[in-house]
This record gives structure tokens, C-alpha cells and sequence, in this order.
């Protein structure tokens, strides 16, 4: 008689899949659905392994760029310089997006001003429109304390007068700020950050969008679809009301911006604006179109600030051969430079990029620290850092247009 085998022969898998005997229709129909489901996914997997190792595989000769240096140094200017270079469809699929962007500056740049007039109770303290400060006159060499002329007196009194009365018409279109910076961020606050700073995430564009119409398709947009989606963001309510608001307002904006006291306050440094408050306010009539649509322009100058590390991709040909470049973005403020780290190992090459009209700008998460300073200390570390020995470094010394404009104002490097 045969002794039978230790071991089934039988696959454990085939048997544990067979049918039972008594096995109703329904729990047959349940085990199919179930059988058909493990095997979609076992399938999903295999794929995406084979996705990951080709693209491992054809990363090997890819190039990994990083893009430092402090915040508001013209980081993610540059990145989109990249994009219109090597990637100038991915600019027309944002475009929608960046109005809610643009709208977050002139009225958070509106709120700013307001805040400094208010500091100064809506006058310029003793200073002329032309932002010349009174001297007080003197009398046989000693100076004497003269009252101003009723006439200068009535002139404030106007003056503070009529910023009060545009303060009171922006106030509902100042108040949406909060509102905007939500929508950007999704509510996200950074701890360390400077105020009034707002940072968004990687991908906060097709957040954007998505907020604004409910869902979003995953797979690339055709030209329509992008159309759509222009269209379809006009109409987010938010945005909407926003736009009109801007239109009813557009001449108290452009009153508060060419108000005396304002350009005063401005002459005598006591109010400073960023390039991008300026540009969009010099630029008020178009912004406040109702058919406004962001030009390229618009989208270079407008500024949203960067939390952690976003990665763009761009294929570069060189010498006739397709490269793609892995441009990384990172948040420059000093709370965000700890996510710099783990991108150090295999880069290619850094572009360092110093701001040389900030020799008289301060950190805004840290007053007391001059910026052309911080660079200067920061670009040392990066230089200093072993992880980074074979790694190519160019110094991006930017924002060059700025710094002839403030010598040609009058401005001197004192130190």
C-alpha cells in the first residue's frame, strides 16, 4: 500500500479559489467581482513598478537644478522664465489661476497703504507733497518754533479729508484679503513667517481651479478644455465679486495711489512698496477691466511666495539631444531653508540668486537683519557645505534694473 505524501500537490492558491459546493449564485457573483478587483490591482501594481523603473532608468541622465537664495530674491521669477522658454504651454494652462493671484496683490498692496496713512493719521507729519520736510526758521541763528500758515493747515485737513473718504469707499474691496489668502493657501498658515505672508504648496495652480469649479480633470486639457476652464474660473463667485469690485473702484485706487500724501510719504522712504505693488497699481485701469485676463507680463510680476520645494520639468535640447531638467523652487524665508537638505545630494548645479537693489531692505520674518547681509552669509554656507563640493554653482545676481533706478533716485550705499 502507498504511504501518501506530507505535502498536497495541489496549488494552495487553485484550492482555496475553487468554488465550495455549496456555494449560492450570489456568493459565486461576490467571489467573481472580488477575483476580478485583486486582479485589477495586482495589474495597477505591476504597471506602476514598470513606470518607476523606466523612469529611474531615464533619470539617470537627467539634470537635477536647484534654484536658492532668500525669499523675494526672484526665485520663482526666474522659474517662470524657464517655463516660457522650454515649457510655454504649461504658462497658457495657469493663466486663469494667476488672476486670483494678481487681485491678492493690488489689495493686500491697497491694505498696506492704508495701514501706513493710518499710522501717520492720514498726512505727512509736517512734510511737503514733494516729501521735503519743513525746517524750522531761525532768528538771529537760533531756531524758532513757528506755527504753519492756516493756508498748509486747511491743505492736511483737505488732504486727510479726502484719504478718509477713500479709505471708507475701499473698505469692502480691502476686507476681501482674507478671503483671497485663503483661497491661495487653503488655509495653511507657516509659523516663522513674516506678516501678512502667504505661501502656497506645489501644485496650488490646479487648487486654484479646482476650488473654483468643484473637480478637476486629471488627464492633460485639450485647447477647449482650457478654454473652459478660463471661462469657468471667471464665473467663481469669489473672483467674480472681486473683479467687480475692482471696476466700481478702480478711480478711488488710482486717487489713493496719485494722492500727494502718498507720494510724499513715499519720497521721504516712510512708505515702501515691492516692484509688484507698484507695477499692478501703475497698471490699476487694466487689472479692473471687466474681460481681464492675466498677460505674461502680469504673471512675471506677480508675487505669491513658495512654501517647501516645488519641482518643474523641462526638456532642454543640447548638442541634439532631448535633456530633461529638474528645475527645483524652493521657500527662501529662513523658517523654510531646512527643506533645502535633502535636495543636495545629487544635484547637478545650483543657481544662486542674491538681490543686489536690497542694500536697503530687511528680512521680513527678521527686521533686524539687512538682506544683501543674509545672501552674503547664505551663499557663504552653500559654498561651505560638503554635500555640495561637486556640485556646479552660478551666482544669479538679480534684480539689477531695481538697483540702477534707486541710484538714479539719489540712493547711496553708505556701508
Amino acid at each position: 500500500m502507498r504511504t501518501p505524501s506530507l505535502y498536497s500537490q495541489d496549488d494552495p492558491i487553485t484550492a482555496a479559489l475553487k468554488p465550495s459546493p455549496t456555494e449560492t449564485d450570489l456568493e459565486r457573483q461576490e467571489r467573481l467581482e472580488a477575483e476580478a478587483e485583486a486582479k485589477r490591482i495586482s495589474e495597477q501594481i505591476d504597471d506602476d513598478l514598470k513606470e518607476e523603473r523606466e523612469l529611474l532608468r531615464r533619470k539617470k541622465g537627467d539634470v537635477k537644478l536647484l534654484l536658492l537664495g532668500q525669499a523675494e530674491s526672484g526665485k520663482s521669477t526666474l522659474q517662470k522664465q524657464f517655463q516660457l522658454m522650454y515649457k510655454p504651454s504649461s504658462i497658457e494652462q495657469e493663466r486663469a489661476s494667476w488672476t486670483t493671484v494678481i487681485y491678492f496683490n493690488v489689495v493686500h498692496s491697497l491694505k498696506h497703504i492704508l495701514s501706513i496713512l493710518d499710522n501717520y493719521d492720514d498726512s505727512l507729519e509736517g512734510a511737503d507733497a514733494t516729501g521735503d520736510e519743513t525746517t524750522p526758521r531761525k532768528t538771529n541763528g537760533t531756531p524758532e518754533s513757528a506755527s504753519p500758515p492756516s493756508s498748509i493747515l486747511d491743505e492736511a485737513r483737505n488732504g486727510a479729508l479726502h484719504i478718509a473718504n477713500l479709505r471708507r469707499r475701499l473698505s469692502p474691496l480691502v476686507a476681501t484679503d482674507e478671503q483671497l489668502a485663503n483661497r491661495l493657501t487653503g488655509g495653511i498658515t507657516v509659523s516663522g513667517s513674516g506678516k501678512g505672508s502667504v505661501y502656497v504648496r506645489s501644485g496650488w495652480q490646479a487648487r486654484t481651479i479646482e476650488s473654483a469649479l468643484g473637480k478637476m480633470k486629471k488627464h492633460r486639457p485639450s485647447v477647449e478644455e482650457e478654454r473652459a476652464t478660463r471661462e469657468n474660473l471667471a464665473q467663481d463667485p469669489l473672483v467674480k465679486e472681486i473683479g467687480r469690485m475692482l471696476q466700481l473702484c478702480e478711480s478711488d485706487i488710482q486717487e489713493l495711489w496719485n494722492h500727494p500724501t502718498v507720494k510724499g510719504l513715499m519720497a521721504k522712504r516712510k512708505l515702501k512698496l515691492d516692484e509688484w505693488s507698484e507695477f499692478f497699481l501703475r497698471h490699476i485701469d487694466r487689472v479692473a477691466a471687466p474681460d481681464y485676463v492675466p498677460t505674461t507680463d502680469d504673471i512675471l510680476h506677480a508675487r505669491i511666495q513658495t512654501m517647501g520645494v516645488a519641482e518643474h520639468t523641462f526638456d532642454v535640447n543640447l548638442h541634439g539631444k532631448d535633456v530633461t531638467w529638474h528645475l527645483y523652487d524652493v521657500g527662501g524665508a529662513r523658517g523654510q531653508r531646512h527643506t533645502w537638505v535633502p535636495y543636495f545630494d545629487d544635484a547637478n548645479a545650483i543657481i544662486f540668486v542674491a538681490p543686489v537693489s536690497a542694500f536697503d531692505q530687511y528680512l521680513e520674518e527678521d527686521p533686524r537683519t539687512n538682506r544683501i547681509d543674509d545672501s552674503l552669509q547664505l551663499f557663504t554656507q552653500i559654498c561651505s557645505n560638503a554635500l555640495l563640493k561637486n556640485v556646479h554653482l552660478v551666482l544669479f545676481l538679480n534684480k539689477t534694473d531695481l538697483l540702477r533706478a534707486k541710484l538714479d533716485k539719489g540712493l547711496r550705499v553708505k556701508k
